[in-house]
């Protein structure tokens, strides 16, 4: 007998099978709707741990995920094959202190004073007063308020101290990091004797001369004290006082470098004057990977800031030779080596679906790097110009790459225009805090774009200074996909016929620069090296695409307020009371201690 599963209906009458079924029938195309309008994608897990890899002056055409086929860069690869690779990343300047201070608020460096109005466009001694000033707000910042635990192992380059040794205002401690280890400068050609022989000579020289003259002054004191040498003590101080003047003069440029500035800090403390280079590279990978091991149970910001592959370019011994492309390959291929070994540590700890990872350099190769004769700059692929170019794709398109399995789609490629500014905001939502909002953020969160749920970046205009002056903006013309670039301001490079300035080692941002009214105009869709410039006759949209340009430009300037400069004046000069030192000063110097893999 089948039984009937039928109820009462809202009459008290039994209903019949049949047309409960017809009812459930009607409703399907209404489910139909609601799944189509439910998002399908994973949601995002909150509070992912963040690894954050900055290279120094690495041109986007060393990589092979770029297009370089002689280099071996295979984890770095690997990111890009398991993550999203962008290929219109941008720094936000074309050197270091700049870019990296717009890289950690997300800020156009302009806003915050770290925009230079002189030559001088970084900061040039750890004892110098500039810096990222102490009211800016870092990623890192955020995080540790959200409960991260934050590190950074490596290169800082944005100040140490205000007023006192002490007083660390400009500190990775004080813009929201727990643990610093690496170097609060940057890598110099004087910090690697061995591979700055002139300078060696030179210091030599200076040297001698030095002790030659204050043998000379003992010797007319002497002579004085024993009336041997008819002269006054007043001839002797005068001369002694040239000879300081003589010893001062030479030394601020020739001599303290390596020892003042070529240094290791662990938090406030020195703990190596001057650095051993050999061992360098060991020790920050050594305290990258504790780092990790550490802070494992998360949720962990990790900023490793590479020293690789700045000059001097030291390499370890068991990478030299390695490459096709001599010391500066095997610069590459060991940097390359140091990511892979920071990816295995998140593989043995089990962290790596639970972790994001980006990939990028601080700005473009320096092509013009060399010692004598040897060249030691990369490439930036089929982009024009280099470091220190504020406007050529040369000096700031980068490398962008992100992983997070799970999360991320593996092996998407996005061409559209996205910023080192990004980063800020991106990891300040990703990590559950707020992008502040009692200043001007220029980064946009790039969660969505990553993710593939939007078409486009948000950056319509994205301006390019160099130093304080606006030498180039482009233009993302949503309409037409078309990608526009305008550039007021160029370098002139030397000798003539270079693409450099070869003569003068960097291209300046002002004075000796050539002025384009009305701009250049370039359509990067379609020539991604900016060979060929437009014209009105070319081109036929050209005086709207400027004169929107140039609406936009005058829109952001408008937003800009002044604020005190950091790396101009007295601000980046070296002063005395301001110099780290382990010991008394001025007799500074300690080793880091020794280790039996401290050299890879």
């Amino acid at each position: 007998m089948m039984q009937d599963f039928s109820g009462p209906g809202p009459s008290g009458k039994r209903q019949d099978n049949m047309s409960g079924l017809n009812n459930h029938r009607n409703c399907w195309p209404l489910v139909l709707v609601l799944w189509l309008l439910v998002p399908t994608s994973t949601p995002i897990p909150t509070k992912p741990n963040m690894v954050l890899i900055m290279a120094d002056d690495l041109g986007i055409g060393d990589l092979g995920c770029y297009g370089n086929h002689t280099l071996r860069t295979p984890n770095i690869d690997r990111l890009a094959r398991e993550g999203v690779r962008l290929t219109q990343h941008i720094a936000a300047a074309s050197i270091c202190t700049p870019s990296r201070a717009a890289f950690l608020t997300g800020r156009y460096p302009i806003r915050s004073g770290m925009a230079s109005e002189t030559e001088v466009r970084v900061l040039r001694w750890t004892a110098a007063s500039g810096g990222l000033p102490p009211n800016e707000t870092t990623f890192a910042k955020i995080l540790q308020q959200q409960g991260y635990t934050t590190g950074l192992v490596g290169k800082w380059h944005v100040g140490v101290s205000c007023e006192t040794r002490n007083d660390h205002c400009h500190h990775p401690l004080n813009h929201g990091f727990h643990y610093f280890y690496g170097t609060p400068l940057t890598l110099m050609l004087d910090c690697g004797n061995k591979h700055n022989q002139k300078a060696q000579a030179l210091r030599a020289t200076y040297w001698f001369c030095t002790r030659t003259l204050a043998c000379a002054m003992l010797l007319l004191a002497l002579g004085r004290l024993t009336g041997s040498l008819p002269i006054s003590w007043k001839t002797v101080g005068c001369f002694g006082v040239c000879v300081l003047v003589f010893f001062v003069s030479w030394y601020s440029s020739h001599g303290f470098t390596r020892h003042w500035d070529c240094i290791l800090m662990r938090n406030h403390k020195v703990r190596e004057q001057s650095m051993v280079l050999k061992r360098t590279p060991s020790l920050l990978l050594r305290e990258a990977t504790s780092f990790i091991e550490r802070n494992k149970q998360g949720p962990f910001l990790f900023f490793l800031s590479l020293l690789q592959v700045h000059v001097p370019l030291t390499t370890t011994r068991n990478f030299l030779g390695r490459s096709q492309h001599g010391l500066y390959g095997d610069n590459v291929e060991e940097m390359d080596w140091v990511v892979g070994q920071v990816l295995k540590t998140l593989d043995n700890e089990g962290l790596t679906n639970h972790t994001l990872v980006y990939f990028t350099s601080d700005h473009g190769a320096f092509i013009e790097g060399r010692i004598g004769d040897t060249p030691l700059g990369g490439s930036n692929g089929i982009y024009k110009g280099g470091k220190g170019m504020g406007g050529w794709e040369g000096g700031i398109r980068v490398p962008g790459i992100f992983r997070w399995p799970g999360v991320l789609p593996a092996g998407r490629v996005i061409h559209e225009p996205t910023s080192l500014m990004d980063v800020f905001p991106t990891v300040v939502q990703l990590g559950g805090g707020q992008v502040p909002q009692d200043r001007v953020i220029d980064g946009r969160d790039l969660t969505p774009l990553l993710r593939g749920q939007v078409p486009h970046s948000e950056h319509e205009f994205l301006f390019h200074y160099c130093g304080s002056r606006l030498h180039a903006a482009r233009w993302h013309q949503r309409q037409g996909a078309r990608l526009w670039k305008a550039h007021f301001e160029t370098p002139i490079f030397s000798p003539e016929g270079a693409v450099g300035c070869y003569t003068r080692g960097l291209c300046p941002c002002h004075g000796k620069v050539a002025r384009h009214d009305p701009p250049l105009l370039f359509e990067l869709s379609g020539d991604p090296s900016e060979a060929t410039p437009l014209s009105p006759a070319s081109e036929p949209s050209f005086h709207a695409v400027v004169s929107r340009i140039q609406e936009a430009t005058r829109a952001h300037r408008s937003t800009l307020t002044p604020v005190p400069g950091q790396l101009s004046g007295s601000s980046n000069m070296w002063k005395p009371w301001l110099q780290p030192c382990c010991g008394s000063f001025p007799f500074c110097g300690c080793q880091e201690s020794a280790h039996p893999r401290d050299e890879l």
